[in-house]
């Protein structure tokens, strides 16, 4: 799909932007490429967040994201408020599917907006100078923060990984009041309100597996 529209999560160019940072992917390739795509990087401690100049379409380490051409169509809508299960909004959507097509993979990717309420994030600082070889390690690395709505999610998700190692879920966000990351779960969940669409990707593809893999860092 040659000037496919691409929007998901992963990680920054960090010899763009100067550090390592969260990358929000919203872009359309071919000739005519154009990016507006945002990135979230620490400074000073905080969230920074910025947008990629329009021609410039790379990232860095790892994505996940939905190709689309780009066009009106029929999508999925989820509307839902006050969250009364420990999963987050996405992992409640990817178990109902898994549930229902159990070992037949289903992929979905799109955009929800977190309108009412919290939400934990985390960004990544610049690039750790030890090995992170447990979730601890991980965690302890990573910068966590509590973000206010209105926050812009995209995001895919999985129903089940058909042993091709993938992440099940990945989602950023990012606002237009200088907050955004990578999203882990609300934390009003009273309070909380969501809106997404979502489509169902007809095609999965895994790029550049790796040889050796781990479970450390996938929430």
């Amino acid at each position: 799909m040659p000037d496919g529209f691409v929007i998901g999560a992963g990680a920054g160019p960090h010899h763009i932007v100067g550090v390592n940072c969260e990358m929000m992917h919203n872009m359309k390739c071919g000739a005519n490429a154009v990016s507006n795509t945002h990135y979230a990087k620490i400074e000073d401690g905080k969230c920074s967040l910025g947008s990629l100049p329009p021609e410039k379409c790379e990232f860095c380490l790892m994505a996940n994201i939905l190709v689309s051409e780009g066009k009106p169509g029929k999508v999925l809508r989820v509307s839902a408020k006050h969250r009364t299960g420990e999963d987050n909004f996405v992992n409640a959507m990817r178990k109902i599917l898994n549930k229902t097509y159990g070992t037949e993979p289903v992929g979905l990717g799109g955009v929800f907006i977190i309108q009412q309420g919290k939400a934990k994030l985390h960004v990544m600082p610049h690039f750790s100078t030890t090995p992170l070889v447990t979730d601890k390690d991980v965690n302890d690395w990573l910068k966590f923060f509590h973000m206010r709505a209105p926050l812009v999610c995209l995001s895919t998700l999985i129903s089940h990984d058909p042993g091709w190692d993938l992440r099940i879920e990945h989602t950023h966000c990012f606002s237009d009041h200088g907050e955004g990351g990578h999203y882990h779960y609300d934390v009003t969940p009273e309070e909380v309100e969501y809106l997404g669409y979502f489509n169902i990707a007809e095609f999965m593809y895994r790029v550049d597996a790796p040889t050796v893999t781990h479970n450390i860092g996938r929430d």
